[in-house]
């Protein structure tokens, strides 16, 4: 592995969701992650040989209510640069092994925590999901027909990109500054905040009035006539872009449609009879008909592929967008490194590594068997 965290090792203590997705591009960058599984615990649904989440990462299986399995983990600490944890505030201090704990050990320690609703806060303390912890932030509201409720992003706002992809940022800030300073710091990332920080140009927007927050009344949501998907004529469907003037008005020169529509493009009062007629003329052609017809011209449109589609389309074969791993197709490490690419490992069972995690850590073979007789690993 020769990405641009090799020589970098993090300590993730399992969980779900947001959690293993900042490991797995830890991991993918050349991080050596480390991922302490729960001992015995059933799989949840999705796990895996198939979980794509625990790819490129080594696995050792501990109880942590066990006498002597939180010092296992603290002799990882001292070892380490970073550590991943996805759990309820307060949790993690319980079990022996919260930020205080872990940073005496190791003063530099990148202590990265992902909840929905952050460390503090009257809600910090709640269940909740992606859905919830976008509800609160504008983003929810905006997404859907405005005749219809709102309609959630699958779990890609909250868990994802305001969850573990922005802790995954986080960190590698902290422990550029932990590199300089020799302080390391807990990165407090709660989805509810990575979800309004994603909405930032559109409360740009909102303050420009170029955006409303009513629902259904945008440019980009769908409700304007060059920003929405069509459905074709074979039930597959166009997702069309045209935004600028230019692109739009190349658009409907290729569509057979009039010039005039151009002068009434940013006329909402108009958009519903716009969309009539696009929805008319690309139920008149399959949607690759159409790519065909207007995918060699700045027309910004593309097909909507499906999960079983997207992997096998030109663009993303060519760009090596997907890989396969042991059978399993998957998406490939992203951003590409021009000197350091990232590199997608392997999925480890569950504890597949214990005895030579704890070998390499320094414990004697007479401790190791203790650990195993007292049900520790």
């Amino acid at each position: 592995m020769q990405g641009p965290l090799k020589g970098t090792r993090v300590v993730e203590i399992a969980a779900i969701g947001p959690a293993p997705f900042c490991a797995m591009l830890l991991a993918d960058m050349g991080a050596d992650v480390i991922r302490v599984e729960r001992k015995g615990e059933r799989p949840r649904a999705g796990s895996g040989a198939a979980d794509v989440l625990q790819r490129g990462r080594r696995s050792i299986a501990l109880d942590l209510k066990r006498p002597g399995a939180a010092s296992v983990v603290l002799k990882l600490v001292e070892q380490s640069h970073m550590l991943v944890e996805g759990f309820r505030p307060g949790v993690m201090e319980r079990i022996g092994l919260g930020p205080d704990t872990c940073m005496a050990r190791n003063p530099a320690l990148v202590y990265g925590r992902v909840t929905g609703w952050g460390q503090q806060g009257p809600l910090a303390h709640r269940a909740g999901h992606d859905i919830d912890f976008m509800a609160i932030s504008g983003a929810l509201y905006g997404m859907g027909d405005p005749d219809r409720p709102p309609m959630p992003p699958l779990n890609l706002v909250g868990d994802f990109g305001g969850g573990g992809m922005l802790l995954a940022f986080g960190m590698a800030c902290a422990l550029i500054e932990a590199q300089r300073s020799g302080r390391g710091q807990v990165v407090d990332a709660a989805m509810s905040d990575g979800s309004a920080l994603l909405m930032s140009m559109l409360y740009g927007y909102l303050a420009m009035g170029r955006w409303k927050a009513e629902r259904g009344a945008n440019f980009l949501d769908g409700s304007s006539p060059f920003y929405r998907c069509y459905r074709c004529a074979d039930g597959k469907w166009l997702a069309v872009g045209a935004v600028e003037g230019n692109f739009y008005r190349e658009l409907l020169r290729r569509c057979g449609l009039p010039e005039a529509l151009v002068e009434s493009q940013w006329d909402e009062q108009r958009w519903p009879e716009t969309r009539r007629v696009f929805e008319e003329t690309f139920l008149t052609r399959t949607r690759d008909e159409w790519c065909e017809l207007l995918g060699c011209a700045d027309t910004c449109i593309a097909p909507v592929l499906d999960m079983r589609e997207a992997p096998a389309f030109p663009h993303n074969v060519a760009r090596g967008a997907f890989l396969e791993i042991d059978g399993i197709t998957q998406p490939a490490p992203a951003p590409r490194m021009s000197g350091t690419p990232g590199y997608a490992g392997r999925i480890a069972a569950p504890g597949e590594h214990t005895m030579s995690i704890l070998a390499d850590l320094g414990f004697s073979g007479e401790e190791i068997d203790e650990f195993r007789v007292n049900g520790v690993c």
